[in-house]
C-alpha cells in the first residue's frame, strides 16, 4: 500500500503534541502578520504626521496659532505635535511666573517634551516586543516538535524486526513540518521587527533634535522676557 504523504494527510496524521506545536506556531504567525500591518500603519502615519508638523514649525509662522492649531486636532497630528504642545504649554505656564529665572523655566519644558517624547514612543515601540518573540522563539518551538515527531516515529520501530525507509519516512516528514512552521513564522516576524525597530529609531532621532532646537527658542523667548522686565 502507498502511504499518504501530502501536507495535510501528514498534519492530520501527527501525534498530538505535533498538531499542538503546528497550531500555536499558526497562530503565532497569524498574531504576528496582524501586528505587522497595524505597525506598518502606525509608522506610516507617525512619519507623515511628523513631516507636516516640522514645514509648519519652521514656516516662521506664530507659535500661539501653531499651539492652538494642534490643541484643536490632536488626533490629527500625533507624534511631534504631542511633544510640542506639552512643552509649549508648560513653556506657557511656566513664564507667567515672573519670580522665575530662564533656567527653571527651560528645564520644566525640556521635562514636559521628555513626557511627551516617552508617551509617544511607548505608542510606537508597542507589538514590537511580540514580534522580536514570534522571531526568536518560533525557531525552537518547530525543532521541539520536530524532536518529539522523530523520537515518536524511531519509537514506533521497536517492534519491528525489519525497518525500512517507508515505515519512518511518514512520522520524520511530519516532525519536519513543524520547523517549516517554525521558520514560517520566524522569519517574517525577525524582518519586520529590524525594520520597524529602525524606523522608530528614526523618529526617536527627530524627536531628539526637534526638543533640543525648540529648547533653544525657548531659551530665547524666556531671556528676551527677562530682559524686558530689567528694562
Amino acid at each position: 500500500m502507498e502511504t499518504d504523504l501530502s501536507y495535510i494527510a501528514l498534519i492530520m496524521e501527527a501525534s498530538l503534541v505535533v498538531q499542538i506545536v503546528m497550531v500555536v506556531l499558526l497562530l503565532a504567525s497569524l498574531a504576528s502578520w496582524v501586528v505587522i500591518f497595524e505597525k506598518r500603519k502606525t509608522v506610516r502615519q507617525a512619519r507623515a504626521a511628523t513631516d507636516e508638523f516640522e514645514r509648519s514649525f519652521w514656516s516662521g509662522g506664530d507659535l500661539n496659532e501653531l499651539f492652538q492649531r494642534v490643541s484643536a486636532n490632536k488626533r490629527a497630528m500625533p507624534g511631534m505635535a504631542a511633544i510640542f504642545e506639552g512643552g509649549f504649554t508648560e513653556f506657557k505656564r511656566l513664564n507667567e511666573d515672573l519670580d522665575l529665572e530662564p533656567g527653571p523655566v527651560i528645564e520644566g519644558t525640556r521635562r514636559a517634551m521628555r513626557v511627551a517624547q516617552m508617551r509617544e514612543m511607548d505608542r510606537l515601540e508597542q507589538n514590537l516586543a511580540f514580534l522580536a518573540t514570534v522571531g526568536s522563539t518560533s525557531p525552537y518551538v518547530g525543532l521541539f516538535g520536530t524532536v518529539f515527531g522523530i523520537m515518536n516515529a524511531f519509537r514506533g520501530l521497536a517492534n519491528v524486526q525489519q525497518a525500512t525507509l517507508a515505515m519512518v519516512a511518514p512520522g520524520i516528514a511530519e516532525a519536519l513540518i513543524a520547523t517549516a512552521m517554525g521558520l514560517f513564522a520566524a522569519i517574517p516576524a525577525v524582518i519586520a521587527y529590524n525594520r520597524y525597530a529602525d524606523h522608530v529609531d528614526r523618529i526617536e532621532s527627530r524627536f531628539d533634535s526637534f526638543i533640543e532646537e525648540f529648547s533653544t527658542i525657548v531659551q530665547r523667548h524666556a531671556r528676551a522676557r527677562r530682559r524686558k522686565e530689567r528694562a
